[in-house]
């Protein structure tokens, strides 16, 4: 039998079953390797003391300081009646603050003896307050000795490494588990090619790894994360960079216009020039359709930038060119939103084959789950026969039954809502791959486009189409201010007197979901905010049409409605009748009613940055101005309100969607919410570190080009299948 690699080596034969189970089962690490890559946080230096001036609330914390004082209180108490309880209070100090710490019963002894006044130790735990004072109850703790032989100028300038740990495994334990693994660092197969370590001046991997665990200067930190963010970036991009080189070799049937056919009428017949954005977007995407391999492209586009109009001038060439387009929308509600823009578009030409339609027209056929059984017997046949050249749907379409005469184009609408197996289920469908065209709304910062959709070439829209109207956006403090809470009423009426119409956004419907027992309990007042439940469409639309907007006309939207119902509600609105609706975040994608000019998001600290951006742009669609609310009872200070004024401050998608990602930080984005797996990224941070993830793109598609199969760098192959499992490999398929 063979030996096991030493970085594949269990860590329960290495470091023995309890540790071991604590790290697999709170960390994620199960071997050597992934403990050599479990890098640290930050260094703590023995000399230079952490902040205990600015120490997070509820977080478990490491810091070094020295003991001030200490002292023994005895009390009485239900266990200890006769006054023989004991506890032991510390104060820690660092220059920068000080720090209570507490210990209770058989607990106070070995501190009681070791923690004395001038002694310098690491202490771990979670921080909270007592009697409006900041402290650690029972911390863990480690003395820092000097050994006799070391000095004590080196012995205070030493590094600590501070490890991202958990209240079951202290940074120190898992610093002592790495220093026995450690020597296996050795071993480590080095992924970059030496051309590019040498081209690049990066150390080689066994050395950073021990320059990034024991580090003797700040110089040694520095090299080591400079060569390890670069692995992160490159593995990931020479994957992907494989990813399109395969794509590249697929066959696919060139689409090209005729020069006076579908497109050309539809052209002819628009009221407006397209922006110079949208010509120049469009042009990729006809080079990308007239060659013979599929393409594969992302268009981000601003709310309301005119993404669905360049997305149906791709659909008309294709069906011009005698192939079918299909297009899948998330949302029942917003593909029949699509359907009926798309046909208002087209006009006469979205009536081929009927009545009063143009010669050069086609069919546009919509397909939905809840459609009844003769429509959507019709659409299939429409599909089946290429009577209907462009079909609008939810994912009914991609179900078995569903056959298409010619699939050409796939144009999926808010990818992040689609996993792969949808999208290539629909791609299925074409005799050959058809070319795809992924389309979202939510910008996103070059880098992240770059390492998430790295599969993907990508076209920017970052111009609003003329007659768009700017959004002026308010943060509304409904608990220091309730005025400006009845003042946005107000507004709402105002907006309504003027002939337009209002949205009033919650984040929960308040029906039989919701669990009474957990409204039911009584909450301290400083709780509320915080703790009460979101507000809710049903009770919000209530309290509105008995209170402050009494006597206008209020309806509700949300997504546990019948289909039938959502799409007359939709239709009313549409039409004018309805003045204020009051809808859950159903809107927020897609929905166009250029008439509607306000919007008040209720308990808007609930919703995310890029969701606020989304649901915003359903405003000022038309010539008039539009006018968003965002409506928080969180205190000044609190992060919350700083993201609400973040989002008021700019209308700008790519400004904010780096707000949003400094603040949840990238492995929300790659990690969890991405693939389900742990995020591969532990070094690089996707907004930082922009020049390095493109200029491993840029070495990635060299090296992909000339070798495809990587057949000449077994050692980069092999970095490659730790980091492609199959969940990983699916996750890049979906970009």
């Amino acid at each position: 039998m063979d030996p096991v690699p030493a970085l594949d080596e269990p860590l329960k034969k290495v470091l023995g079953p309890a540790t071991a189970k604590v790290m697999a089962e709170h960390l994620g690490l199960h071997t050597v390797g992934d403990l050599l890559h479990h890098y640290p946080r930050r260094y703590e230096e023995r000399g230079q003391l952490t902040h205990l001036a600015d120490l997070p609330m509820d977080e478990h914390v490491t810091v070094v300081a020295q003991v001030a004082d200490a002292r023994l209180h005895t009390f009485a108490s239900a266990k200890a009646p006769r006054g023989k309880g004991q506890r032991l209070e510390v104060t820690i100090t660092d220059g920068s603050g000080r720090l209570q710490l507490v210990f209770f019963g058989a607990g106070v002894h070995k501190p009681h003896k070791e923690l004395l006044p001038g002694t310098r130790a690491m202490f771990a735990g979670k921080v909270s307050v007592f009697n409006r004072r900041v402290q650690l109850a029972h911390p863990a703790y480690e003395l820092l000795r000097g050994d006799a032989e070391e000095t004590v100028e080196t012995w205070a300038g030493a590094l600590i490494p501070i490890y991202p740990a958990t209240a079951k495994l202290e940074s120190w334990k898992i610093g002592k588990a790495l220093q026995t693994v450690l020597p296996s660092a050795q071993e480590a197969v080095d992924p970059l090619p030496d051309s590019l370590r040498a081209g690049r001046g990066l150390v080689a991997l066994p050395e950073a790894l021990l320059k990034i665990h024991r580090p003797h200067t700040k110089a040694d930190i520095e090299d080591a994360r400079a060569r390890l963010k670069w692995d992160e970036a490159f593995v990931l991009q020479v994957a992907l960079a494989r990813r399109r080189h395969a794509d590249a070799q697929l066959p696919a049937v060139a689409r090209r216009p005729e020069p006076d056919g579908l497109l050309a009428a539809f052209d002819d017949r628009l009221p407006f020039t397209l922006t110079e954005g949208q010509q120049k977007v469009s042009a990729e995407i006809f080079t990308d359709l007239a060659t013979e391999h599929p393409m594969h492209r992302l268009l981000q586009g601003e709310v309301g930038s005119g993404k669905t109009m360049v997305a149906l001038r791709a659909m008309l060439a294709v069906v011009d060119a005698g192939g079918q387009a299909a297009m899948l929308a998330p949302t029942e509600v917003l593909a029949q939103q699509h359907h009926r823009s798309v046909t208002e578009m087209m006009g006469e030409l979205a009536e081929g084959g009927m009545l009063g339609g143009a010669e050069t027209g086609t069919k546009v056929t919509l397909l939905t789950g809840s459609m009844g059984t003769a429509a959507r017997r019709q659409a299939l046949l429409d599909l089946a026969t290429a009577e209907a050249g462009i079909v609008i749907g939810t994912h009914a379409l991609i179900e078995d039954k569903v056959k298409f005469h010619d699939l050409g184009l796939v144009v999926v609408d808010e990818q992040h809502r689609f996993g792969v197996e949808q999208r290539d289920a629909l791609r299925g469908k074409g005799k050959q791959p058809p070319h795809l065209l992924v389309m979202t709304a939510t910008p996103i910062p070059r880098t992240v486009a770059m390492t998430v959709f790295g599969d993907l070439e990508t076209s920017v829209l970052d111009q609003l189409p003329a007659g768009r109207s700017p959004i002026a956006s308010h943060v509304v403090p409904a608990a220091d201010k309730p005025h400006f809470l009845a003042r946005a009423w107000e507004r709402v009426r105002e907006e309504v007197a003027n002939g337009h119409q209002a949205y009033v956004v919650c984040p929960r419907i308040g029906d039989e979901e919701d669990d009474p027992k957990k409204s039911g309990r009584k909450k301290p007042p400083e709780d509320e905010a915080e703790k009460r439940p979101p507000l809710a469409v049903l009770d919000i639309a209530e309290q509105l049409a008995r209170g402050p907007l009494k006597g206008l006309g209020v309806e509700v939207l949300h997504g546990r409605m019948q289909p039938e119902d959502k799409d007359a509600v939709m239709r009313r609105f549409t039409a004018g009748e309805v003045d204020v609706l009051v809808a859950t975040t159903v809107i927020e994608v897609g929905v166009n009613v250029p008439n509607a000019t306000a919007m008040v998001i209720m308990d808007a600290d609930r919703f995310g940055v890029s969701q606020l951006h989304q649901l915003r742009g359903r405003v000022g669609r038309g010539s008039a101005p539009g006018l968003c609310l965002l409506v928080t009872e969180m205190p000044e200070a609190s992060a919350a309100r700083q993201r609400l004024g973040a989002v008021a401050g700019t209308l700008d998608g790519f400004e904010l969607s780096r707000i949003d990602l400094e603040q949840r930080r990238e492995g929300d984005v790659l990690g969890q919410a991405q693939s389900g797996t742990r995020s591969s990224l532990r070094m690089l941070a996707v907004i930082e570190d922009e020049e390095i993830i493109a200029e491993a793109r840029e070495e990635a598609a060299r090296i992909v080009a000339a070798d495809p199969d990587l057949t000449g760098l077994p050692a980069l192959r092999t970095a490659l299948d730790a980091l492609l499992d199959e969940e990983r490999e699916q996750y890049l398929e979906k970009g």
